[in-house]
């Protein structure tokens, strides 16, 4: 049996969140709910009309290459991408080929080739007999970001495509939602017995990590059968059949000459050192924390790992632990509490009830956590409060005076406690006396019992041994 190397190379689509679409002032709503809302006779392709560049689709595209490393291109233009489809209402597609925004950087240990931005198409519906097109899509600004052919494994495609979908988040480019067409991949795959690559082959329009996962595991499995039972595989296009979780010819793949590409003479050439708005200064000012540098500050307080992705997965769980975090004031265990309580019981509240972050106050569930660290309060107390403190807004500390709450540790006020417990709990205690070391586990639980959870067991721990030892 011969070893096989699969390779993978991939490309996204990803529709940018802009006011306005990329060429035209029409609303960005590709989602309208009204077919054929949100156009204009720039985005329908009526003759005489001329594209004025969206600068915010700009400067998205630029942050990004910033954000892994790219170098950001002085000159940069726009090019015709010519071929007719019924969704692309020119016959050519406004994108960019030898001078894209971005070229380089790497994500997720992933080499990027290259990142530009272009137009979206329309969207088809096809039914039995007819075909309709909604041209609300048409002119959304798309960004497209192509890898280097290093990935070799299913995990390592799906592990790249979740981190750019959680940096097109963190970064406010793009809502990146696979299941509604806001982020498309296509993978690129070839097997080869060699180091040199095989016939490479496109699996187009993956919308789940799943289906890029299961895509690249199909055709590589595809592509080996196919060799070792004397066959060729052709360089084509393929489409991804949900259902059967298997690819399915489209079409033979079209190479760059097949597009004729040549610079839009529409669109003026960009100097980037010449617009103010482009500067390095100008997007440094405008970049905000990428996943790295979320995850690298969350480290250095002590975050675990697990906790960390759990929490920058969703830009508004960072914001709302953020926040917490910074009011902890470097509280290490108060720290802990926050990360332990937010991963289990602020995000099962969240889950199972009608509260949300929205309304949450990140520095009262600081100030729980701060009573916990304390021991001013127990964590099943802290626990019993944390809706009313977090999402109702009561301060922890008035509460837990009010309700009596407030965590026991002076011996003056236990040891009465102890000795009462001692004295009714006489089968308790003769079983530690003869040696059996849980039974003071027993006595501790009937004294948090007897301060209805207000006790500091450890106290409580300590004045039972020395009662009992004596």
């Amino acid at each position: 049996m011969n070893e096989y190397k699969t390779t993978v190379g991939i490309e996204v689509h990803a529709e940018l969140k802009t006011k306005s679409k990329m060429f035209c002032g029409c609303p960005n709503n590709p989602h309208a709910s009204e077919p054929n809302s949100n156009v204009c006779p720039v985005c329908m392709a009526h003759p005489g009309t001329l594209p004025t560049v969206n600068k915010e689709a700009v400067s998205l595209v630029l942050m990004i290459g910033e954000a892994i490393g790219g170098t950001l291109a002085d000159y940069s233009e726009f090019d015709r991408k010519n071929y007719f489809y019924p969704d692309i209402p020119k016959a050519y597609q406004i994108s960019q080929y030898a001078f894209p925004f971005v070229a380089g950087g790497e994500l997720a240990g992933v080499a990027i080739t290259r990142i530009h931005l272009e137009e979206d198409t329309a969207r088809s519906q096809h039914a039995a007999d007819h075909s309709l097109v909604d041209f609300n899509r048409a002119g959304v600004p798309l960004m497209e970001l192509v890898t280097e052919p290093v990935i070799h494994t299913a995990q390592a495609a799906g592990e790249f495509a979740r981190e750019l979908q959680l940096l097109l988040r963190t970064m406010g480019a793009s809502d990146a939602n696979m299941e509604r067409g806001e982020m498309r991949v296509e993978a690129n795959i070839s097997v080869s017995t060699t180091d040199t690559f095989g016939t490479k082959v496109e699996v187009k329009n993956l919308n789940s990590f799943k289906s890029v996962e299961q895509a690249i595991e199909f055709e590589t499995k595809r592509q080996i059968e196919l060799i070792e039972s004397g066959g060729t595989v052709v360089q084509e296009t393929r489409g991804w059949d949900e259902n059967r979780s298997k690819t399915f010819s489209q079409r033979v793949k079209e190479s760059a000459d097949d597009y004729r590409y040549f610079p839009d003479p529409d669109i003026p050439k960009f100097k980037r050192s010449l617009i103010e708005d482009f500067s390095d200064e100008a997007l440094a000012a405008r970049m905000p924390e990428t996943p790295t540098q979320k995850r690298a500050r969350f480290t250095a307080l002590g975050v675990p790992t697990e906790q960390i992705e759990t929490v920058i997965a969703v830009p508004e769980r960072e914001r709302f632990f953020s926040t917490a975090v910074a009011a902890a004031q470097g509280d290490t265990k108060a720290i802990a509490t926050l990360g332990n309580y937010f991963t289990s019981d602020v995000l099962g509240l969240l889950e199972t009830t009608d509260v949300s972050l929205e309304s949450a106050s990140g520095e009262r569930f600081a100030g729980l956590a701060k009573l916990v660290s304390a021991g001013d309060i127990n964590s099943r107390v802290a626990k019993d409060l944390l809706r009313e403190v977090v999402f109702e807004g009561s301060d922890p500390q008035a509460l837990a005076e009010e309700r009596g709450l407030l965590q026991k540790s002076s011996e003056a006020d236990l040891l009465p406690i102890v000795n009462e417990i001692i004295a009714e709990q006489t089968a308790a205690v003769e079983e530690y006396k003869a040696g059996k070391e849980a039974s003071i586990q027993f006595l501790i639980g009937q004294g948090m019992k007897a301060t209805k959870g207000s006790a500091n067991p450890g106290v409580l721990a300590t004045l039972f041994k020395q009662q009992l030892d004596s």
